[in-house]
């Protein structure tokens, strides 16, 4: 099973940016403790960052065919993008939105994501350790996915049996 993190504008600035909001963990450091989480959890993983919607928008339609799940940080583009919010929507891949800081108790403006109603699940203000949570979530339901997946496999070897 295969995850591709996907981080948006200004995460590379993590650890130097806001520390009072966004912590002073790095992004490298971030990736770092997930890339752990998934050897020991035998996913492969893969990271992009970039400051660009439509890098983003490639990005998330490149996983088509190729993830199994997705966990972005969709960072301003939030609020803003809905060349994102239908990217996640069109590819069909489960996907985890994380939000270092918690987005519900900041500015006016960005309690209002365009992206979270096409995710499987928001995980907002719990700084870096919000991406172990959405190791934990995407690797759950890509497991609950494979075992539908296998059940109804199963389903269809049984029916061929009793018709043939």
């Amino acid at each position: 099973m295969k995850i591709v993190v996907i981080q948006g504008p200004n995460l590379n600035m993590l650890g130097h940016r806001e520390q009072n909001i966004y912590g002073p963990m790095k992004l490298e450091d971030i990736h770092k403790q997930m890339q752990n989480f998934a050897e020991q959890n035998k996913v492969e993983i893969e990271f992009f960052q970039s400051n660009l919607e439509g890098e983003i928008v490639d990005r998330i339609q490149e996983c088509m065919g190729e993830a199994n799940g997705i966990i972005i940080n969709p960072a301003a583009y939030t609020h803003t993008s809905i060349a994102i919010r239908d990217a996640i929507s069109a590819v069909q891949i489960p996907t985890v939105e994380v939000h270092l800081s918690n987005i519900y108790a900041r500015e006016e403006f960005r309690k209002t994501s365009l992206t979270a109603p096409v995710c499987a699940g928001q995980i907002s203000g719990f700084g870096p350790f919000g991406y172990h949570m959405a190791m934990i979530a995407i690797t759950q339901i890509m497991n609950e996915v494979h075992a539908m997946q296998e059940a109804q496999k199963a389903q269809m070897a049984q029916q061929s049996l009793k018709n043939s």
